[in-house]
Formats: structure tokens, sequence, C-alpha cells
């Protein structure tokens, strides 16, 4: 931030005050909790997580209540937190079929092995406001688990054992992995860096451009072959000891897509994914990422590339909201030197345009 005018940081300090009193809001009204907002707000506190890069539901939450609610500034404040924490290495790569599912549902088969897990969802409400929830009511204690907890394969398996979709292939264990928090973005970029891109991207950018695929601005006809939500378990290989060790349990959505693909003269026509992955859970963010991952992935199919959705250059470069905010946000601060110049030239143009105007009717006279 700078200031070009006198006296500019007494004025910021208290705007800083102003600040403080507008978050604190009325005095009579008690002030609401950390843990309020992690466990009432859940679903903004996973937003702000994945988003935020940083699996912590406390700093997320005071990132929401220090934001006053606004989530990509709390998204901003939990990315500097961020950059202050030691790395030690990276994780074990999840194995999300072995997750501990609290939702999982499939639009490709009705039934299918460990069957259809509704879960916590918005999906079969009335979208009607409740007024019950205005005042403290008692909420009845949720069903037990209609399931046993056995671990449920991926549905694109029952695909892949017949060779009708692509198979998810593991990168070899040695193989180098791109790093957006250390290395900056570049073209072309691998799927690696894109899916790392579009974990951290705007929801809400995804969901459009999403949206654009299924509407014919690349065309990939999906269908969510299946949406997880649950818990896996993070390892981290300890080289003193020679073996993966267990850290703890996260929460996340993964959601893989299914596309047609029509192959071509070396391939047989089968089915191709899209992926998508994100913390708590963010069924729509993971959705837009699996749609858009699976529009990136033209140029590597041999499809055309003619949409906005399809271009990486595009999507990568103009997806994450903390970029953005800073970009739109600072033409609010002072552009008075550089205005008075564009005003100066305004004004030199209009005394040209005038003269010009005024010889032209002088011959026309």
């Amino acid at each position: 931030m700078y200031v070009a005018v006198k006296g500019g940081e007494r004025a910021i300090e208290n705007a800083h005050a102003l600040l403080a009193d507008a978050r604190r809001g009325e005095r009579g009204v008690a002030e609401i909790s950390l843990e309020q907002i992690s466990q009432q707000l859940a679903l903004a506190v996973d937003r702000v997580m994945a988003e935020g890069s940083l699996y912590d539901r406390e700093l997320a939450a005071l990132a929401i209540k220090q934001a006053r609610g606004d989530l990509i500034e709390a998204i901003f404040l939990l990315r500097a937190f961020r950059t202050t924490c030691p790395r030690f290495g990276a994780s074990a790569p999840f194995d999300t079929a072995g997750m501990d599912v609290r939702r999982r549902i499939s639009a490709i088969f009705k039934d299918l092995p460990g069957g259809q897990v509704l879960g916590p969802t918005f999906d079969y409400t009335h979208r009607l406001l409740d007024q019950g929830l205005a005042d403290e009511a008692a909420v009845a204690e949720p069903p037990t688990a209609a399931h046993d907890g056995t671990p449920m394969r991926p549905v694109t398996d029952l695909l892949a054992a017949d060779g009708l979709i692509e198979r998810s292939t593991a990168s070899p264990a040695d193989a180098t992995v791109g790093d957006l928090t250390r290395e900056p973005l570049s073209f072309p970029a691998e799927r690696d860096v894109r899916l790392q891109n579009l974990a951290r991207a705007d929801e809400g950018f995804l969901l459009a451009l999403g949206y654009s695929t299924q509407r014919g601005f690349g065309r990939t006809h999906p269908f969510a072959g299946e949406i997880r939500f649950g818990e896996v378990e993070v390892e981290f290989f300890a080289e003193e000891v020679g073996f993966a060790v267990p850290l703890g349990r996260v929460a996340v959505t993964e959601c893989q897509m299914v596309n047609q693909f029509k192959g071509s003269g070396a391939e047989a026509p089968r089915f191709t994914r899209g992926y998508g992955l994100a913390f708590g859970q963010s069924e729509r963010k993971a959705m837009s990422m699996a749609l858009v991952d699976r529009a990136l992935r033209a140029r590597e199919l041999g499809e055309e590339v003619a949409a906005p959705a399809q271009d990486q250059e595009f999507v990568l470069s103009h997806s994450d909201n903390v970029q953005a905010t800073g970009f739109v946000e600072h033409l609010k601060l002072p552009h008075y030197v550089d205005f008075q110049a564009e005003l100066g030239l305004v004004r030199r143009m209009r005394e040209e345009f005038a003269l010009r105007d005024g010889a032209l009717r002088d011959a026309a006279e």
C-alpha cells in the first residue's frame, strides 16, 4: 500500500479502528466464537481452507471472523499466513479409494458396490427459507451410518475393468511434481501444475467455466461418474525410519467426471476423465474443477481448442482470486499522477480536434 498525501498514516490508523468497530458490531449481541464459525459455517470454512491452501479449521475460522465474512479476504489472510509456515516435505499421495466415506453418489450407475450414500447435502431440500432456524431449536440426532465403513472402490473401476475408460496411471515414485507456491506458473503447464492451480482457483470462476463447457464452449458431454466426501489419512515418508508414517486425517471431496471421446485412427472410442479434489465438503468446487480439467486436456486428446475453458493460459492466468483481487482492488489506491497525465493528454487531443474541426468548417464555407 502506498499513500501520496501527508498525514495518510493517521487516516489509515483511524480506518483500522473503524474496521475493528464494524467487525465487532452491536456490543449487545454476543461475539461469535471461532468454534461456532467452524461448526456452523462449516462450508465457508471448507472453501477458505481449499482456496487458501492450508488445512486448519481454526485458522480458517479466524480468517473468516477477521474478514467480516468476506471469504476472498479470508482466503487472502490464510494464504499470507501459509507463507510463514516452515515446510518439511511433501506427503504421500492420498488413497481416496480407502476413504472413510460420509457421502458418495454416482450419476451413471444406480446400483453399485457399496451403494449410494446420500450423506449431508442440500440436493434434496426445498429451497424455502426455514423460519425455524431463526430460533435456537433442538436438532434431532443424525441417523446411524448406512454403510459399514468398508472401503468403496471408485465407480470408474467398473468401466476400466472392461477397457471402456482411460486408465488412471500413477506417476513414478521419483517423478518431479511442480509446486506453484515455489515456482511461477509457466506455459505450457503440465497436468500436475494445472490441477494445483484449479484446486486453489476461485470457485465462482471455475463454476462459470464449467458451465460454459456444458453450453457448447468446449463440448465434453460430461457425466458425474462419482462424487465422494469423507476423510482420508495423510502419510509422510520419514527417511529416518524408512517408511511412511500417518500424520492425521483430512476431509476432502473428490469428483471423477466421465466424458465422451470418439477415439482416433490409433485409439478405439472410450470415455475419458476429468478430475477434481478439494478440502472439506466442496462438491461444487470439485465438480467444476473436474469439468475444467477435462476441457484443458483437449490438446492432449487431439481435440480442437476453440473455447475459453480449453485455453490453459486464459484459465490458469485468471483463476486465482487472490491475484485477481489484488489487480482489481489496486485501482482504489491513489493514481493522481497517472490520471493528471491522462487528463492533460485528453485536453490536448480535444484542442487539436477543435482546431481541425474549425478548419474543416471554414473550408466548407
